[in-house]
C-alpha cells in the first residue's frame, strides 16, 4: 500500500490522525531505494501511523496542513539528494532539470530544503509536536560544515532548522525507538543515532573544536573534522559535543547496523514501485525510471573515496542481504504489470562488494590507521565473488527475467585482485549482465591526483579494459566502457587535465564526452582539502582551483563544449 498523502486516504484506512507525517523535498515514489519510503514503511510495520507530504507548497499552508498536525513528531527530509545539489550545478548555476519532480521541471524543491519545510511546519502549526530531520542533507550537515554555495562555514542544520532532534545514516532503528519512547513520554535523548541541543555538556562526550574556532581557523576545522569522521563507527564512536553558540550540538554514537536478516526484513516489506497517484496527475518522475526494477543487495562500502559521502551516511562496512530475500523480490517483481523482463540493476554504492566481509571490522570497527581499498587491498578483505555470481545465476534462471543488469558501479581493482573468482565474475558480466555498455569510475590518470582523491592507480583499470574487451571478442559481443572522469578535483592542474585527455586517447581510445567538475558537498574529505587548501593528512599546501572559469577550464581540456547547431 501506498502511505497515505491526502485525507481521503486516511478516511479510507478509517485513521482519524496519523503518528508521524514525513515532509520530502522529492515527489512521493513508493520504493525501497527512496528513504522516506522506507522510513514511512518502517514506523507502519513497527505499528505506527505515518503519512507523506511530498514537495509542498511552501507559499501557502494549503499542502502542509492537509493532514493535520501529527500525533508524535514531525519528519523532515530535503529528499534523495541535499537540496542545494539537486538545485544547483558546480559552478552555481540553477539546475533546469529534478529528477525527484514530477514533469521534470525543477520547480517544487526549495533551495536548503529541510530548514525551509521545518519553518513552514512552525508557521502553520504554533508549539507543534518535535520536527525531527533526517535524510542526507542532515546527515551530511549535521555538524559545522563547509557550505560551497555560500562559501562559508555552517552551523548545524539542526540549528539553522530550529529543529528538536536529528537522525543522521539510514535511521530505521534509531526511528522506531524515537517514535516508542516519544509514545511512552520517555527522554530520547539518548538513542544512538540522533543529535540533539543541549545547554550543557554531558561529561562522557568528546567535544570538538567550536564552531567559531572551525569558522575562524582552518587548522582547527581540519582538526574537528577529523575527529568527526573517525567516530562514525557503531562499534568505536564516542559521543560528540562542538559549541555553536551558547549551546551545544550533541551527536550520540551511531546506531548500530542492521543484520542481513533485519536488511531483509526491511526489503521485504510491501512498496508499490511506483509514483503515488495523487502526484502521478502531475507528470512521470524519471528517477522511476532507473529504481523501478532495480534490486539493493547491500549496504556501506569499503572504498572511501575522499569526495564521496557514503562512508559518512551509509557506513564503512558493507552488510549483504541474504540470496533468499533479493530472490524473492525478484520474484514479486515480475508480478508488478509493468515488468518486461529486465532488472535494470543488482547492487548497491559498489555493485561487487555484495557478500564481501571483514570480520575484523565486524569485531572492532574500522580501522584508524588505514583503509581497506586505498592504494592497495588491505589483507583482512577476503575479495571472493562467489556470493554475488551464486546470486546473478540465480535471478537469470527465475521463469520471467530476460536480462539482469549489474549497472550500479564496480571496483575493477577488486576484480583484478580476485584470482580465484574474478575472471569468472567478469565472464559472467560480459555473457549477461552488461547492457551495451559499463561504466568504470576511472575518475582520473594522474598518480598524485588519485592519491588526494583516495583512489587506485590506473594498472587495475587497464587490466581490466584488457580483459573486458578480450571475453567481448570471445563471447562475439559488441559492449563498451566509459567512464566517470572528475576535474578540478583539490590537487588537479590544467596540466593534470591535458595529462588526463592524452591518457584516455592513448590508453582508453576514446575521448570522453561526459567529465563532472568536482563539487564540494559537506562532509567529504575533499572538501575538506577545498576549503583549508591543504592535504588534511599531510598539511601540506595544496592547489585548489575555485575560480568558476577555471573550473570550467579544466573540464573543457578533456571534454570540449559542444558547437550548438543553429
Amino acid at each position: 500500500m501506498f502511505l497515505p498523502t491526502t485525507p481521503e486516504e486516511l478516511k479510507k484506512l478509517g485513521w482519524d490522525a496519523l503518528d508521524v507525517i514525513l515532509v520530502t523535498g522529492d515527489s512521493y515514489v513508493d520504493s525501497s531505494f527512496i528513504g522516506v519510503s522506507v522510513i514511512g514503511k518502517v514506523l507502519l510495520n513497527a505499528g505506527f501511523r505515518a503519512g507523506i507530504i511530498a514537495q509542498p507548497d511552501t507559499t501557502t499552508g494549503v499542502d502542509i496542513t492537509r493532514l493535520g498536525e501529527p500525533r508524535l513528531f514531525w519528519g523532515v527530509t530535503g529528499g534523495c539528494v541535499d537540496s542545494m545539489v539537486a538545485n544547483r550545478t558546480a559552478v552555481g548555476r540553477k539546475r533546469k532539470r529534478d529528477d525527484y519532480t514530477p514533469g521534470g521541471i525543477n520547480n517544487r524543491r526549495p533551495d536548503r530544503a529541510s530548514i525551509v519545510y521545518s519553518n513552514l511546519i512552525r508557521k502553520y502549526f504554533k508549539d507543534t509536536r518535535p520536527v525531527v530531520l533526517g535524510g542526507i542533507e542532515a546527515s551530511l550537515r549535521r555538524i559545522a560544515h563547509y557550505d560551497f554555495w555560500s562559501d562559508s562555514i555552517r552551523r548545524s542544520i539542526l540549528f539553522d532548522a530550529k529543529a528538536d532532534y536529528l537522525l543522521y545514516g539510514m535511521a530505521e532503528r534509531s526511528v522506531v525507538e524515537l517514535a516508542g519512547c516519544l509514545q511512552e513520554n520517555r527522554d530520547p535523548r539518548g538513542i544512538r543515532g540522533l543529535c540533539c541541543i543541549s545547554k550543557d555538556m554531558p561529561e562522557d562526550c568528546l567535544e570538538l573544536p567550536s564552531f567559531d574556532a572551525a569558522a575562524g581557523d582552518a587548522k582547527a576545522f581540519a582538526e574537528m573534522f577529523h575527529s568527526f569522521y573517525n567516530n562514525n563507527d557503531p562499534v568505536t564512536a564516542a559521543p560528540l559535543a562542538q559549541k555553536q553558540d551558547t549551546r551545544y550540538l550533541i551527536q550520540n554514537p551511531p546506531a548500530h547496523y542492521l543484520t542481513g536478516r533485519e536488511l531483509d526484513a526491511v526489503y521485504g516489506l510491501d512498496y508499490e514501485r511506483d509514483l503515488h497517484p495523487y502526484y502521478r496527475r502531475l507528470g512521470s518522475v524519471k528517477a522511476l525510471e532507473t529504481i523501478r526494477f532495480s534490486i539493493s543487495t547491500h549496504r556501506g562500502c569499503y572504498g572511501e573515496c575522499n569526495f564521496c559521502a557514503i562512508g559518512v551516511h551509509q557506513g564503512r562496512a558493507v552488510r549483504s542481504r541474504s540470496g533468499e530475500s533479493i530472490l524473492a523480490e525478484a520474484k514479486r517483481m515480475i508480478r508488478h504489470p509493468e515488468f518486461k523482463g529486465t532488472i535494470s540493476d543488482v547492487g548497491g554504492p559498489t555493485a561487487n562488494m555484495y557478500g564481501i566481509e571483514c570480520r575484523k571490522m565486524e569485531r572492532k570497527g574500522c580501522c584508524s590507521d588505514k583503509r581497506c581499498l586505498t592504494t592497495e587491498i588491505c589483507p583482512s578483505l577476503k575479495v571472493d565473488h562467489g556470493r554475488q555470481i551464486s546470486l546473478l545465476k540465480a535471478l537469470r534462471e527465475i521463469e520471467g527475467v530476460r536480462k539482469v543488469v549489474v549497472a550500479s558501479g564496480i571496483r575493477h581493482d577488486m576484480v583484478m585482485a580476485d584470482r580465484k573468482k574474478g575472471d569468472v565474475y567478469m565472464r559472467d558480466l560480459v555473457r549477461h549482465h552488461v547492457s551495451g555498455q559499463m561504466k568504470l569510475a576511472a575518475e582520473h590518470s594522474e598518480p598524485h591526483v588519485l592519491r588526494k582523491m583516495g583512489r587506485p592507480d590506473c594498472d587495475s583499470l587497464l587490466q581490466f579494459r584488457t580483459r573486458f574487451f578480450a571475453l567481448n571478442q570471445e563471447n562475439d559481443r559488441k559492449q563498451f566502457l566509459t567512464y566517470y572522469l572528475i576535474a578540478a578535483h583539490p590537487g588537479c592542474t590544467e596540466k593534470d587535465m591535458r595529462a588526463l585527455r592524452s591518457f584516455a586517447s592513448r590508453k582508453l581510445k576514446l575521448l570522453p564526452e561526459q567529465v563532472q567538475i568536482f563539487t564540494p558537498t559537506p562532509s567529504t574529505y575533499s572538501t575538506l582539502m577545498y576549503w583549508t587548501e591543504r592535504d588534511p593528512f599531510t598539511g601540506e599546501p595544496l592547489f585548489v582551483e575555485k575560480s568558476v572559469k577555471g573550473r570550467q577550464r579544466q573540464k573543457s581540456i578533456v571534454a570540449p563544449p559542444r558547437e550548438k547547431h543553429k
